[in-house]
């Protein structure tokens, strides 16, 4: 009767023990998934930011790409890069200005002769570094997310074409 005791005990303790080993297989597999929706969702983010960034600016170069409607310059005398993107509405000028200001990327919208200073724009996103050239036929931007991650963008002007036709 002893042994019969015995081998009931080993079996309980064999089930607990299956039991631990199961468990701790399914927490191993649940802590891999979580890791890994984590590292997913970081990059989907980081994407996210780059993506944006870059096609809030290509828009705003192809709505404003006529002749004359944009250049690039720097924000007041010690400014960040700008792009000015000029509009005509009932005689009078009027300039968007697009530029990267105290970790935002920012955008201003006023008369063109408005003393105005690059803290009164309004926040669009979130951007470390924002750099602008234009060479006549387009404009290059490099743009530095949050992250520190880095994108060089071209767009070729078709109002550059037109200038040349005429």
């Amino acid at each position: 009767m002893k042994q019969r005791n015995r081998t009931v005990h080993l079996d309980g303790v064999l089930a607990v023990l299956l039991l631990g080993v199961f468990a701790a297989c399914v927490l191993a597999v649940l802590l891999a998934g979580a890791d890994g929706y984590q590292r997913l969702t970081q990059r989907d983010q980081e994407a996210y930011a780059q993506r944006t960034a870059a096609q809030y600016l290509a828009t705003r170069v192809r709505q404003a790409d006529t002749a004359a409607g944009m250049t690039v310059e720097p924000f007041g005398p010690d400014g960040p890069d700008a792009l000015l993107l000029y509009e005509e509405i009932e005689g009078t000028t009027y300039v968007t200005r697009v530029y990267c200001y105290d970790g935002y990327l920012r955008e201003l919208f006023s008369a063109a002769d408005a003393q105005l200073l690059p803290a009164d724009g309004e926040k669009v996103l979130e951007m470390q570094k924002l750099t602008l050239s234009s060479d006549g036929q387009g404009i290059s931007a490099r743009i530095t997310d949050p992250q520190g991650n880095e994108t060089a963008l071209y767009w070729t002007l078709r109002s550059a074409e037109e200038a040349v036709e005429e």
